[in-house]
């Protein structure tokens, strides 16, 4: 028995190769790109334990979880770490970043994440890579969920390591991830004594077995159908012009956050700012008495394929996330989940306006 996703031939060092340049295309990087085999928490652990140690001194931003994450890592390198954080309803600042500095001038590296997905928030890279740049630190950045529904311009900004993955707002595989390394990044983990080794977190091994070999033989076998996903998708925004998916995402954030002000219900955003508001995902909060988590459920009920989700932790009581990215960028989509979240809050006795929802969402989509 034959079907399309089994017996294909071996996917070649060539096309691997050809992968990978596509992905620096997307970053406007020249830097070296890796796609690594395994979801992004691959990339993004293997980047901070290959160049972070004893003697590196790191500002770590949290403006979500996986900012914290990051400094548990950085911790274990045995790095001494300087927690930045913030309330994960706002974003971070570059003036905050420059006074961190400044009572700290130790620092040598900073962890950012672009975009909270699970907090819906954006952080503005372009501003704070002018400081980071300014005090000469490595910059790492996690633009895993802002790829695709925001620029992330690598060289122009000065990163260093940028770590991408796909299932987000490229609408793709989540089976393999993307890490570009800088030049300085490579000479950081090549003095790393602690840096990883014939493991699977190994860089450095791309680098020696992959890299600096011309990419003529993989150093394993590749996850094939992760990789053909990858490409398709590539192709896909290739097609549609990196513009217009990111003008997909802005639409869909900006008619989420609208068409959740108009409802009514009590829901209102969980950013305040909306220039704080990433485009990837829209969060928001409910009223008092109303577990979002419960709520959720509900609008679920009605259409369990709606992208809606309760926030994690201690914010499913009060967070609903619009998980608006990818091909469920649209119009459609935005409407439906407002219509889902208003019927459930109306079967709560709350009063909701289903048509003025419906118009603010097309008035700010267009």
């Amino acid at each position: 028995m034959t079907h399309p996703f089994l017996d294909l031939p071996p996917l070649s060092a060539a096309r691997f190769a050809s992968v990978e340049d596509r992905v620096a295309r997307l970053l406007g990087t020249e830097q070296d790109v890796v796609i690594m085999q395994g979801e992004a928490l691959l990339p993004l652990e293997g980047a901070i334990r290959g160049t972070a140690g004893p003697g590196t001194t790191a500002l770590n931003v949290i403006t979500g979880p996986y900012g914290q994450t990051f400094g548990n890592w950085l911790r274990d390198c045995g790095a001494t770490v300087i927690d930045l954080a913030v309330p994960f309803h706002t974003a971070v600042s570059a003036e905050q970043i420059r006074e961190t500095f400044a009572e700290h001038p130790e620092i040598d590296f900073v962890s950012l994440v672009h975009a909270e997905a699970a907090t819906g928030n954006t952080n503005p890279v372009a501003e704070i890579s002018e400081v980071v740049r300014e005090r000469g630190a490595l910059f790492y950045v996690d633009a895993v969920a802002s790829v695709g529904a925001e620029p992330v311009l690598v060289d122009a900004w000065g990163v260093d390591l940028c770590v991408i993955g796909a299932q987000k707002a490229m609408g793709g595989p989540a089976g393999v991830s993307a890490v570009s390394v800088s030049a300085r990044a490579w000479a950081r983990m090549t003095a790393n004594p602690g840096a990883p080794r014939r493991s699977y977190l190994s860089l450095l091994d791309w680098k020696e077995r992959w890299l600096d070999g011309g990419r003529k033989a993989l150093p394993h076998a590749p996850a094939q159908l992760e990789m053909l996903a990858l490409e398709a998708c590539l192709e896909r925004i290739e097609a549609q012009g990196l513009d217009a998916v990111m003008g997909r995402h802005r639409a869909a954030a900006a008619a989420t956050r609208a068409g959740a002000l108009a409802l009514g219900g009590g829901l209102e955003p969980y950013v305040h700012d909306a220039r704080e508001a990433a485009p990837v995902a829209t969060t928001l909060r409910t009223p008092a008495g109303v577990v979002a988590s419960e709520l959720v459920a509900r609008a679920l009920a009605a259409d369990p394929a709606l992208p809606l989700a309760a926030g994690g932790g201690a914010l499913a009581k009060e967070m609903i996330r619009v998980n608006h990215y990818g091909p469920d960028a649209t119009a459609k989509t935005v409407q439906g989940c407002l219509a889902a979240l208003g019927a459930a809050l109306a079967e709560q006795g709350l009063p909701v306006d289903l048509e003025g929802a419906r118009r603010a969402t097309e008035n700010a989509w267009h």
